[in-house]
């Protein structure tokens, strides 16, 4: 696949762009980021009526049957505006789940709720500092599931969750309904993304897989959703770059713009090169996703994007701070907004320990 957009792809950029430039709230987002378990429904409602939700599920099952590419490019306008909910990540992560399953009943029961946006699921794998623990403390047994998955994205509104369990002494996925499921929320710098303590006490659960197949669908799912998400930090590092550019062109020091000073335009044009490697690094992992044999290149495309991205997001947070001086750090000035969603993103899906060791032991070939 060519790693140029086409015709199509450009217009999904555009639109959705237009879209939540002109539906998204600055007033609305800093009132969400103090209120727990609150997220931004006019996005949510938004993502629904555009078709967002249903963008990379298989037409035979309702969706649009478009791909990561195209989903990527939605999460970088969403990125560029601090939307303010990570469903459009989680529900993707679930869909290729219930792909991966084969099982044609669980497809067809939940793929067509999850493209109408009728539904959203979460995606529990990690417990404490390991993203895929060896021996995952949540046990599925007799379609039930016990044990707890902490800090899970989306926990506290989703109604279904997808998680990394043992189910007869090996590893599995099982899809479970958070109906029969204790949540409790965690108070974050950044509210919107639902983070939750998710308690199972026998709830409702089905096997998706289990084995070394169960290993492969969840670091392939982990991985998908990381490109996601390194698309919305691609975003939002752009849009920090163009408030960091303008304000630099307008406010004035010693009569002159302060972009003029080498010490401002020299980090601007830093932060423009970590925007573009970061862009070139989430083109090519989108690209890759689901080519015949290209599974370690797409791994390693991955990773290569998650941390070109989260490096692109943090360094133009801070950067972009700084360069506003002492109205950077104003609640009116929202900037905090990008601040507080960098750090959220970066570690969601893994953090940069882990996405660096994942590639060094591709490019080692340690991870076959």
């Amino acid at each position: 696949m060519s790693i140029l957009y086409d015709e199509q792809q450009q217009a999904i950029a555009r639109e959705s762009r237009r879209v939540l430039a002109a539906r998204m709230d600055k007033a609305r987002l800093l009132a969400l980021i103090e209120r727990t378990g609150e997220y931004d429904r006019a996005f949510w409602d938004t993502a629904i009526a555009q078709g967002w939700t249903a963008l990379a599920v298989p037409e035979a099952h309702g969706g649009l049957g478009l791909g990561l590419v195209e989903l990527g490019l939605v999460a970088q306008a969403a990125g560029a505006e601090t939307a303010g909910a990570p469903f459009l990540t989680s529900n993707y992560g679930a869909v290729r789940a219930l792909l991966a399953s084969g099982d044609a009943q669980l497809q067809a029961r939940w793929l067509p709720r999850i493209a109408a946006g009728e539904v959203v699921v979460a995606v529990a794998l990690a417990e404490g500092t390991a993203q895929l623990p060896p021996r995952p403390a949540c046990v599925l047994a007799d379609g039930r599931l016990s044990g707890a998955k902490p800090g899970v994205t989306a926990g506290l509104a989703a109604d279904l969750a997808v998680v990394w369990c043992l189910h007869e002494g090996r590893p599995a996925l099982a899809l479970a309904e958070l109906a029969g499921a204790t949540r409790q929320a965690v108070d974050s710098f950044d509210n919107g993304r639902l983070f939750a303590d998710l308690t199972f006490a026998g709830a409702p659960a089905m096997l998706l897989l289990d084995g070394e197949p169960a290993r492969a669908a969840a670091l392939d799912l982990l991985a998908r959703m990381a490109v996601v998400t390194a698309h919305e930090q691609l975003g939002g590092a752009e849009a920090l770059l163009f408030i960091a550019r303008d304000y630099a062109n307008e406010r004035k020091a010693f009569g002159q713009p302060i972009g003029a000073f080498q010490s401002v335009k020299h980090r601007i044009a830093e932060l423009y090169g970590l925007v573009e490697i970061a862009r070139a690094n989430c083109i090519h992992a989108a690209a890759r996703a689901g080519e015949q044999g290209g599974e370690g290149d797409f791994l390693r495309a991955a990773a290569a994007a998650r941390l070109s991205a989260t490096e692109a997001y943090d360094t133009a947070a801070r950067d972009t701070v700084q360069i506003h001086g002492g109205i950077g750090v104003t609640w009116e000035g929202g900037l905090h907004l990008h601040m507080r969603r960098a750090r959220s993103l970066a570690i969601e899906q893994g953090n940069t320990l882990f996405w660096e060791d994942l590639l060094a032991a591709e490019l080692s070939g340690a991870g076959a």
